[in-house]
């Protein structure tokens, strides 16, 4: 059953986008890393409040502090070329790539623990980057959507980086809320910067833009801790599987709200990368233990 809370935290990862894509109509995606970050960062705060005025003092400095922010920065860097890659391109086109991370995370993770790669995840990985390049298709794909393509498949190798890092901060015993407030502290001061750098803020909100911004961290949100409470209440390898149905949630969402038509080879392409990316994060379990 603990493995079931990945499906509402895919459910959840899937509208994140939505209202990512419908944000990028005003917002750039500097600004809706930072305000999604915002609102991540102000539930958090209510979280903490009430667990202190429970248990006590809660502490936001430890003794891997500089890890943690070193992780904030990996992160804050996968999730702007995420979301850059979503206010771009097609939902699950865009989901499919940052979702690339276990390929990465089956060729890194093994020299990480001074191993080589065994030949089966050479494959898998091998597998999963046709898949990508029928995805793509960069022999017919407009120069302006290929770019945006690289971008996001760029997320996902952040991505897998990140988990590098978390991995680490857990083995380290570092409090998962620690974590994700660092991560959100990071990036919602990395966003303010380069949404300064970059043309400046959109300027007033309006209700509806205010409403849409806070949906966008409401579900992110909530898709960051039923992932937390799946990866720790569930067995690894299914909640990993799980993780590919918010490709499956954009997918009919693309095709609900977006009317979005993908010809054959990229529905083809998002079939092998999954099924890469699912055999790609056994693997992985497996070098991790």
């Amino acid at each position: 059953m603990g493995s079931a809370w990945m499906l509402l935290a895919g459910a959840c990862f899937a509208l994140m986008g939505v209202f990512v894509k419908l944000g990028g109509a005003w917002f750039s995606s500097h600004e809706l890393v930072f305000y999604r970050s915002l609102v991540g960062l102000l539930l958090l705060a209510v979280g903490i409040a009430l667990h202190r005025g429970m248990r006590g003092e809660v502490k936001l400095l430890g003794p891997n502090t500089g890890l943690q922010i070193r992780r904030g920065l990996i992160g804050f860097v996968a999730l702007v070329a995420f979301f850059y890659a979503l206010t771009r391109l097609p939902l699950s086109v865009a989901m499919t790539l940052n979702y690339t991370s276990p390929l990465f995370l089956a060729v890194l993770m093994p020299w990480q623990l001074g191993e080589r790669p065994s030949r089966a995840q050479y494959v898998t990985v091998a597998a999963g980057f046709v898949g990508v390049l029928l995805l793509l298709r960069p022999w017919q794909t407009p120069a302006s959507d290929l770019v945006a393509g690289l971008v996001g498949l760029f997320s996902g190798v952040m991505a897998a980086f990140a988990y590098i890092h978390v991995s680490k901060l857990g083995r380290l015993h570092e409090p998962e809320w620690r974590t994700v407030f660092w991560f959100a502290l990071v990036c919602a001061l990395g966003a303010s910067v380069l949404a300064s750098v970059d043309g400046g803020w959109h300027g007033a909100v309006s209700f509806d833009q205010a409403a849409l911004l806070l949906a966008l961290g409401v579900f992110a949100t909530l898709g960051q801790l039923a992932m937390t409470r799946a990866y720790r209440a569930g067995q690894t390898v299914v909640v990993a599987s799980f993780a590919y149905s918010t490709v499956v949630y954009a997918s009919i969402l693309d095709a609900l709200l977006f009317d979005e038509k993908m010809p054959i080879l990229a529905w083809v392409g998002i079939f092998i990368t999954v099924l890469s990316g699912v055999q790609a994060a056994r693997f992985n379990e497996r070098v991790s233990k």
